[in-house]
């Protein structure tokens, strides 16, 4: 029997990796081959023209001004085609400064820029950098459960008819004022969080990985539990750190 595969992009590893957030793609790279799916990792650097009819999976992290500005330039001149892959349910993991680049606008280099317009969001400069640990709560898999990373951010996002991608229990999320964090769209999910965001988080990425799975193949493929005790155990530590009532 032929073995399923995804293919996963990287956008802009050369400029969006300020803080490690290649594990992203290390952890949903290693989970699918631990399950004996097949996966292939394509990285597009700032001047690469990129297919997104052949992935199956997108990760966009976060950077300085100067390189989110960069690859916010590079993704405007594909803006229909990530459109398009968007709207067809393709699955989408913006983390740190890619999130508020798939708004509307995003404050850069201390100038207002436009976004991607590809989500109902909008970025204004904040007066003050919010930076610390991070507990949520989301109900992405169908049942509330945590999620925890780190934030490092100024910028405060508002949603507009996207959903949060969770409530937060100790930081401050999107805007330190409505208790959001994240925002999601169809299979787009934004957030500030990472450090990176997924080796503490198995569960969502086992749901980001299972979307893309159900898209590409049409069909519900359960996911084989793996051993994720350490994982668990990072996450559970950071969880009674942060929420002592």
């Amino acid at each position: 029997m032929e073995r399923k595969k995804l293919v996963i992009g990287h956008l802009f590893p050369d400029l969006l990796n300020m803080y490690s957030d290649g594990g992203n793609i290390i952890t949903l790279k290693n989970r699918l081959l631990w399950r004996d799916f097949e996966v292939e990792i394509r990285e597009f650097e700032k001047d690469d023209v990129i297919d997104f009819s052949v992935l199956d999976f997108v990760f966009l992290g976060g950077g300085s001004d100067r390189e989110q500005l960069l690859a916010c330039e590079n993704l405007k001149k594909q803006q229909l085609a990530l459109k398009e892959y968007i709207e067809s349910d393709g699955v989408l993991l913006a983390v740190c400064g890619g999130y508020p680049l798939l708004g509307r606008s995003c404050p850069l280099m201390e100038e207002m820029h436009e976004g991607l317009s590809l989500m109902d969001i909008h970025t204004e400069a904040g007066e003050e950098r919010v930076i610390g640990n991070v507990v949520i709560s989301t109900d992405i898999t169908g049942e509330e459960m945590p999620v925890v990373g780190f934030e490092n951010h100024s910028g405060k996002t508002y949603i507009g008819a996207c959903r949060p991608f969770g409530r937060v229990r100790y930081g401050h999320g999107n805007n330190s004022e409505d208790g959001t964090c994240g925002a999601v769209y169809k299979n787009v999910v934004g957030t500030y969080l990472h450090g990176p965001l997924l080796p503490k988080n198995p569960r969502l990425a086992d749901e980001l990985l299972a979307r893309a799975l159900r898209r590409k193949y049409g069909e519900d493929l359960s996911l084989s539990p793996l051993h994720d005790a350490a994982e668990e155990a990072a996450q559970d530590y950071i969880i009674k750190r942060f929420l002592q009532d």
